[in-house]
């Protein structure tokens, strides 16, 4: 796993867009096409708001949608499909060839199979993914399930993790954050060609220095990580503070 630390949020996300950019452009060189996936919440705005600016042919772009709450509804501001619309989609220069979002307000079992019968026809070329506070990746919180290779699960959410979610403000109660969750797996993140981690924050430092310097574990799920032949991570000086 490649690391590199920034004095600020910015420098940390326009540098993460930029070599998720160069992955992109390599695919599209050699294909003519790429697909990518794209994760939410507080630790991408900058990535998304320079990856958006990006002046590249996204009508030959496919992406996916890495998670949703389950029975949340689109308007609410925790929605991550509004998120991913508001902040990234609906802003891009050029509209992409496809973006298939999870829909949380249908049945959640047949959203994993309608999600996960399409993603399995199209290779991913790069992932854009964060790290949560209690070591998550996308919404497999420990102990995660590294066996499993269906693209798309119904997940439970952990108490640290919804208290993440109130933390930063997305909901007014602890008792409003959804329990259960639609997640892609980690085996379907791992099969990205190339992985772009990008987690600021001193409150997710101690998630990092497990994630990275510790063993590869479902208790850390992150940590995985570590064996992915193109993984490159992006802290900025807090997140990186114990390492």
């Amino acid at each position: 796993m490649n690391t590199e630390i920034f004095s600020t949020k910015q420098e940390m996300g326009k540098a993460a867009a930029a070599h998720g950019i160069s992955k992109l452009q390599a695919a599209l060189s050699t294909k003519g096409s790429a697909s990518f996936i794209v994760a939410t919440g507080a630790s991408q705005f900058e990535t998304l708001a320079e990856l958006a600016q990006a002046d590249l042919p996204w009508n030959k772009m496919t992406g996916f949608h890495l998670d949703e709450y389950v029975g949340l509804p689109i308007s609410h501001d925790a929605s991550f499909r509004k998120y991913l619309w508001e902040r990234f989609v609906s802003k891009l220069p050029l509209p992409l060839a496809a973006f298939h979002f999870l829909d949380g307000e249908v049945d959640p079992e047949g959203e994993c199979q309608r999600a996960s019968l399409l993603i399995q026809e199209t290779p991913i070329d790069v992932a854009f993914v964060g790290i949560g506070e209690n070591g998550h990746l996308a919404f497999n919180d420990p102990p995660a399930d590294f066996e499993t290779e269906r693209p798309y699960m119904l997940v439970d959410l952990d108490e640290a993790c919804r208290q993440q979610q109130f933390g930063e403000g997305w909901f007014p109660a602890f008792d409003s954050v959804p329990k259960r969750a639609i997640s892609m797996s980690v085996r379907q993140i791992m099969k990205s060609d190339a992985i772009v981690c990008t987690v600021p924050d001193e409150r997710k430092a101690e998630a990092v220095k497990n994630a990275t310097q510790g063993t590869i574990t479902p208790e850390v799920p992150a940590s995985i990580l570590q064996e992915h032949p193109d993984c490159h991570l992006f802290l900025d000086a807090a997140a990186a503070s114990l390492m």
